[in-house]
């Protein structure tokens, strides 16, 4: 579940080139406070995810207050509105990337701020399930500015800080996606269910609110680019690469194939739990932050140690066989106690996505790093759309009416599945991969 962590965390290196170099003059002729601005975007960001993941375990009891009992049909529901986020997520991303090329950062990160605080008050207030997937909708599309976020770092850091910044800035958003569960979880079980809801809408209004008055402009007017439609089309990023280079086809589709695990998993986790393992909000929101604890341990210092020790090419294919190990653990687990058994596999296996990385970065020339990371973080949002959908659909079929049954894990065995076919991709794709440390 874990390998496709960090899906929107590309995005940075897309609009990085074109950025303003560290210091550079604002609109005003000012010099933005590089430390002061990259602190806010850290917080930004961090706010954010929280804000994402605090409505996680609250969303099962929402859609059940709505009128929707059984565990497949809340699955159905809960997954058609992941697909829905990610859609919007998709479809606004390129946009909005797009639009603080040519406006600016500040105003396109401040104007998200603002309607993920709306959309957040929409979804505590909805009567009814309608009201929700509008929620859900203005969510994703508020949510796409993660490209924005990138370039403002970019903009304010050197060359040689931007690895470091970048990094901090994945942190971030896996310290939110960590902290925001066990939150919510909280609030779900000892507050209210929507209690997560109004939570979430005070993090982001705040936030905006702070950054009104605090984030200064990073990318000067005339360092601004000019905007042509071809820019807001979500596919050219993918289908311009491939027609350059199509040898990539055997990089991208184990990633794709693992961040359709990884979302999809992750969509539709909090219904699984509740109805296989009657977990409460609280013990949800404690697994997933285990979870995302494990996953930072391991991408931000084990994958260093192991990538030294047997290569990245061992790194990321061995990671991606532990995740098939882990998912086939956790669809076997028939008690609570057996599907945290799991957890350590998934965090070990975790060392993938960044080894994987690394190889894909290194299968492309400088000049095209650019529309690398755009294509990949355009498969992760469909993804996004194609992963909910079928985890949704696997468990509707095979769980039964209260989701007890053994086949009730079927969704992961069928994640584990791709998985291994990932793996056998990525094996065979890097079979001319240098097999040293490097």
């Amino acid at each position: 579940m874990s390998v496709g962590s960090g899906t929107q965390e590309t995005p940075g290196s897309v609009r990085g080139g074109d950025a303003a170099p560290a210091g550079a003059p604002g609109p005003d002729g000012s010099h933005p406070p590089r430390r002061t601005a990259t602190l806010f975007i850290l917080i930004t960001v961090l706010l954010d995810s929280a804000a994402l993941g605090v409505i996680f375990p609250a969303l099962p009891k929402l859609v059940r207050t709505l009128g929707v009992g059984q565990a497949a049909s809340t699955a159905e529901i809960i997954g058609f509105l992941a697909i829905a986020f990610a859609g919007m997520q998709f479809v606004a991303s390129p946009i909005q990337g797009a639009l603080s090329d040519r406006f600016g950062r500040r105003p396109i990160i401040l104007a998200s701020n603002f309607g993920l605080g709306i959309d957040y008050l929409i979804m505590a207030l909805a009567p009814n399930f309608p009201w929700l997937f509008v929620g859900r909708l203005i969510s994703g599309a508020a949510a796409g500015s993660t490209s924005a976020a990138y370039a403002y770092v970019a903009d304010v850091s050197t060359p040689e800080e931007r690895a470091t910044r970048f990094g901090y800035l994945q942190a971030a958003f896996a310290l939110g996606y960590a902290i925001g569960p066990a939150i919510g979880g909280f609030l779900v079980d000892f507050v209210d269910v929507r209690a997560p809801f109004w939570v979430a809408a005070g993090l982001s209004l705040a936030n905006a609110g702070y950054g009104l008055f605090i984030l200064p402009e990073s990318l000067p007017k005339d360092r601004r680019a000019k905007l042509s439609l071809h820019q807001l089309n979500p596919f050219e990023a993918i289908a311009s690469l491939l027609r350059a280079q199509p040898r990539l086809i055997g990089i991208l589709t184990p990633s794709f194939l693992m961040y359709v695990i990884s979302t999809g998993l992750f969509s539709f986790a909090a219904v699984y739990t509740t109805y296989r393992f009657k977990w409460s909000g609280l013990h949800i929101g404690l697994y997933l932050l285990v979870l995302a604890a494990g996953v930072i341990v391991a991408q931000a210092g084990l994958v260093t140690v192991v990538v030294k020790r047997v290569g990245e090419r061992v790194t990321a294919v061995g990671g991606m066989m532990l995740q098939t190990a882990a998912l086939v653990a956790a669809g076997w687990a028939t008690s609570d106690a057996g599907f945290w058994w799991a957890v350590p596999l998934m965090c070990f296996g975790a060392v993938a996505n960044p080894a994987w990385s690394a190889i894909g970065s290194r299968s492309v020339g400088p000049s095209e790093q650019g529309r690398f990371n755009g294509a990949v973080t355009s498969l992760a949002a469909i993804a996004g759309i194609v992963g909910p959908g079928l985890f949704a659909e696997v468990y509707v079929h095979s769980a039964g009416a209260e989701g007890k049954t053994f086949m009730a894990g079927a969704p992961f065995f069928v994640a584990a599945g791709l998985a291994l076919l990932a793996a056998l991709l990525a094996f065979w794709a890097t079979r001319r991969h240098a097999a040293s440390p490097t």
